[in-house]
């Protein structure tokens, strides 16, 4: 059987402050973000936006710099039993409108 040697990857670790115009522009940038807000369940209306206006800051730095933003996030729990009121409820569009 043939052997290989273990391969060893060393990468320096960089946030997004570390990275200038020169690193950004032009490039996309995928940012996975804690945007799982609470919501008032009558008028579907975000009832506390703390993690939204956490993620800002980030999102302006990178935009800022001339990055192309790819956002990603997720709402709740669905449990699939019904996937058109599902779609309602855990929809990231109100989370969409508070940042823009």
């Amino acid at each position: 059987a043939l052997r290989r040697a273990p391969v060893s990857v060393k990468a320096a670790k960089m946030s997004v402050g570390d990275m200038g115009k020169a690193d950004l522009e032009g490039k996309v940038v995928l940012v996975r973000s804690d945007l799982n807000v609470p919501m008032d369940k009558a008028s579907g209306a975000i009832t506390d936006d703390t993690r939204i206006r956490a993620a800002c800051p980030t999102l302006k730095y990178l935009s800022d710099n001339g990055a192309k933003i790819l956002l990603t996030s997720h709402l709740g729990r669905p449990k699939g039993e019904n996937k058109e009121e599902d779609k309602k409820k855990f929809s990231l569009a109100p989370v969409a409108v508070r940042l823009q």
